[in-house]
């Protein structure tokens, strides 16, 4: 079956390209439309200010009083002298020895006794008696008794 309409008259051929331009059209107008800024020209009223050119005052001219220069600042004081002494005294430097190791030097392990220091807690302070297992049930008084 041919089409009836002419091939170069046919506009649905291009109906993706012109439903994309009109997408991008619209888009563009209606971000204009957002964008769009007015601005209220009737806000101030220019015409009810009164400003006169003859506002302006005529400043006399005065003459400038020469005061005198400030006297100049006092010359720096005189830097002190510097008595050179001759160093007579002989010093004795120390030799630093070096500190790397040598792979066939014997190295000597010390043991660091590490002392342990008890603490002596008074008997008055502790009030409760530990617990131990089987005594749970025990009074308060003979649990010293299960302890021992």
């Amino acid at each position: 079956m041919q089409p009836k309409k002419n091939d170069k008259v046919d506009l649905s051929k291009n109906s993706g390209l012109y439903f994309a331009i009109g997408l991008a059209l619209i888009l563009f107008i209606s971000w204009q439309a957002i964008e769009w800024k007015t601005y209220d020209k009737d806000l101030y009223g220019y015409e009810a200010l009164n400003v006169d050119e003859e506002d302006d005052e005529d400043i006399p001219i005065t003459e400038q009083l020469k005061t005198p220069p400030p006297p100049p600042p006092p010359p720096p004081p005189a830097p002190e002298v510097i008595e050179v002494v001759e160093d007579e005294e002989e010093v004795e430097e120390t030799v630093i020895e070096s500190t790397e190791t040598n792979e066939e030097e014997i190295v000597e392990i010390v043991e660091v006794e590490e002392e342990f220091e008890e603490v002596d807690v008074p008997f008055a302070v502790i009030e409760d008696v530990p617990i131990f297992p089987g005594c749970e049930k025990v009074d308060k008084s003979q649990r010293r008794d299960c302890f021992q």
